[in-house]
């Protein structure tokens, strides 16, 4: 591989504004691939390919550099030079790469491997917690796994169209993929490739959503014309699905403390076709006391530390901390016992996270189990998702019952 000046420094600009403005990757990314319409498909993969490795690996590169954080553009150079000698990509005559010791960062790079926070680059918190509530082989093998670029996965919008139809219509644009086993309205993209430019997903046909989630909706046994409340919907991509699966009949109410993503769930229901979902604003304990015992299905999304889902947000592992951690499973507690009492007697409620820990999902089942409120609920099943096991997101999924 060649390097390019012009693809090396959008790479430099995007990592001063993750690391040290807090900016999300994502968005940092979006914005770099629009900056010069000469580069093609390559160019665009090589920015943000690098910019996402280069974040998945801020520890273990920085540590190797010898530089800390607040970085300065030379810093992102010496961390750059780091990733380029251990992908093994020569270094050109460049000012910024001047005296760059190779041999010794390969040795450093030798010794980082034997301590794990280093090797798999997160922070000393997070390695103590992972190991204490999911011992250390397992957490091993999780963050391994977490350190893997995610696939691209697409849910079928089946009030649009089917599978099979779905996927000779994407290979008309270009785009192959795969159905997955044990997955019903899941393909997988067999490369990478930019699928909302596509005229399939303008007109609806899809969604990106991972495998894990969406296992999600069909946990909740919905069928057509039931009441089904999201109760913490943000931008829908569950509420989606559940009215796919209802046929679009009935009624999903799609409730957050965030309007805009709920405006953004309006607009992806049009391109979806989507016509039984109606959207609330969570702006006090209104709208939730007036659906207390009318639901025939619950959702309970609830906000979580998103362990299970480092392999898409990598940059989350540098945002998190313990004191958000802890704050985010009182929160938990508290919707459990605040939205379950919209569960109508016989009706279901599903409890779900993206995370890994046992502290956010079965442990807060119980407790929830072993409260006042939920002495009213019967436990049904529960299934755990680790990305080492699945090759998808991290995730978690309880269903309870009410009594009648």
């Amino acid at each position: 591989m060649r390097l390019h000046k012009n693809l090396c420094l959008a790479v430099i600009d995007g990592l001063l504004e993750i690391f040290n403005e807090g900016h999300y990757a994502d968005k940092v990314v979006q914005r770099l691939l629009k900056r010069d319409k000469r580069w093609g498909s390559r160019d665009r993969g090589f920015i943000a390919e690098t910019v996402y490795e280069i974040v998945r690996y801020k520890r273990l590169y920085s540590e190797i550099a010898e530089v800390k954080q607040p970085f300065n553009r030379e810093d992102l150079w010496r961390i750059f030079a780091v990733w380029a000698v251990l992908k093994g990509i020569p270094l050109p005559d460049w000012n910024q790469f001047h005296g760059t010791p190779s041999r010794k960062i390969k040795g450093r790079f030798d010794a980082l491997l034997k301590i794990r926070a280093s090797r798999e680059s997160i922070p000393d918190w997070m390695d103590q917690l992972g190991l204490e509530e999911l011992g250390e082989k397992v957490w091993n093998q999780e963050l391994t796994a977490q350190n893997r670029p995610a696939d691209v996965i697409l849910r079928v919008n089946t009030l649009k169209i089917d599978k099979n139809s779905l996927i000779k219509t994407l290979e008309n644009e270009g785009i192959n993929t795969e159905t997955i086993q044990g997955y019903p309205s899941a393909l997988k993209l067999e490369e990478r490739a930019n699928v909302f430019i596509t005229s399939a997903f303008k007109k609806g046909l899809f969604e990106v959503q991972d495998a894990s989630s969406q296992l999600v909706a069909d946990y909740l046994d919905v069928e057509p014309g039931m009441k089904v409340v999201d109760s913490c919907a943000g931008a829908g991509g569950k509420s989606l699905h559940l009215a796919a699966l209802m046929k679009n009949k009935g009624q999903i109410i799609a409730m957050d403390i965030y309007e805009s993503k709920l405006k953004k769930l309006k607009i992806r229901a049009r391109r979806n076709g989507v016509h039984n979902i109606e959207t609330r604003v969570i702006e006090s304990t209104k709208p939730i006391k007036k659906l207390y015992q009318k639901a025939d299905r619950v959702l309970i999304d609830a906000p979580c530390s998103g362990l299970g889902v480092l392999r898409r947000n990598p940059d989350a592992k540098w945002k998190l901390d313990l004191e958000f951690i802890n704050r985010i499973k009182k929160v938990q507690a508290d919707i459990l016992l605040s939205y379950s009492r919209m569960v109508k007697p016989g009706g279901k409620l599903v409890y779900a996270t993206c995370s890994i820990l046992p502290s956010e999902n079965h442990e807060q089942i119980e407790k929830f189990l072993n409260s006042e409120q939920g002495k009213d609920f019967i436990f049904v099943k529960e299934k755990s998702i680790l990305a080492h096991q699945s090759g998808y997101d991290g995730f978690f999924m309880a269903q309870l019952e009410r009594k009648k």
